[in-house]
């Protein structure tokens, strides 16, 4: 597993495979696949771990998820 950080995108891959994207799209508004809203950076990194989390197995009711799904309100 992997979280890919450059200037203008970031890439959870695991298995080689993309799993989710943030792109941004302008100054502090990123765009985070499956999301309905924009982000900050920040919180586009948190979505991202959200996404890495849920895909190694852990539930919605996971402690980690639910603190870090928090931060993303």
């Amino acid at each position: 597993m992997a979280i890919k950080i450059d200037d203008d995108c970031m890439t959870l891959e695991i298995g080689g495979e993309v799993i989710s994207q943030a792109r941004r799209r302008a100054v502090e508004r990123w765009e985070v696949t499956n999301s309905p809203k924009f982000f900050t950076r920040n919180q586009a990194i948190t979505a991202l771990i959200v996404a890495e989390l849920l895909e190694s197995g852990r539930g919605d009711d996971d402690p980690r998820v639910a603190a870090f799904r928090e931060e993303l309100r």
